[in-house]
């Protein structure tokens, strides 16, 4: 009886271990799946913010440093070759015995200027488009609610049918012009939304004091 006693035993504490253990298990294997999704969320993000790091910085023109190629330490250039003195003469032999007089010039052409023979190839010089960032900075400027890209974009198409206006191509300039304090983000909820940046007096004053000294010159 003792030995079944002590047996019976034994198989209650190695049953309560092993569930203990897999408790403990299944913990670990919830707290690593924990931390998982939240690396693969933080990854998300940091990819996210990249790529519009790298737009904003195609908007701007800036080039990372590592893009331009840098020239190689050992390279060395290679003079022309020098014309010998047969070449040399035979060429402008060559030169002389081929070239003919100017023809003489024509009386009643000899006494107009050049200018008013360029006159009638002048061509009416088009007018200058705004850019995409003038017409978003307007935009934003006649609108105190904020707006987001894809109405500002499908306004902007409706304003100009005939310039291609883009979602991403106007999300990207806006997050431009947020980098260069010229415009203010929000985001509610899941949506961003832009408004223009307040442009405080003091600063827009001497702006225009400098105008009129800058025409008189």
């Amino acid at each position: 009886m003792s030995e079944n006693v002590s047996a019976t035993e034994l198989t209650s504490q190695y049953a309560a271990q092993v569930s203990a253990d897999l408790e403990r298990n299944a913990k670990e294997q919830q707290r690593i799946s924990a931390e998982i999704a939240a690396l693969q969320e933080q990854l998300a993000a940091h990819q996210r913010d990249h790529s519009v790091l790298v737009s904003i910085q195609q908007a701007i023109g800036a080039a990372p440093a590592s893009a331009v190629p840098a020239a190689p330490s050992g390279s060395t250039t290679v003079p022309a070759p020098r014309a010998t003195k047969k070449t040399a003469k035979s060429g402008t032999g060559k030169r002389a015995r081929t070239k003919k007089p100017a023809p003489a010039p024509r009386r009643g052409t000899a006494g107009k200027p050049a200018a008013e023979k360029d006159a009638g190839k002048t061509q009416p010089v088009k007018t200058a488009q705004p850019t995409l960032v003038e017409l978003i900075r307007s935009h934003l400027a006649e609108r105190s609610e904020p707006r987001s890209a894809a109405e500002i974009a499908a306004a902007l198409g409706q304003a100009h049918p005939d310039r291609s206006v883009k979602t991403t191509v106007v999300r990207t300039t806006l997050e431009g012009l947020v980098a260069k304090s010229q415009a203010q983000r929000s985001k509610q909820g899941s949506s961003v939304f832009y408004t223009a940046a307040a442009v405080p007096e003091q600063a827009a004053s001497p702006q225009a004091e400098e105008q009129p000294a800058s025409v008189s010159a």
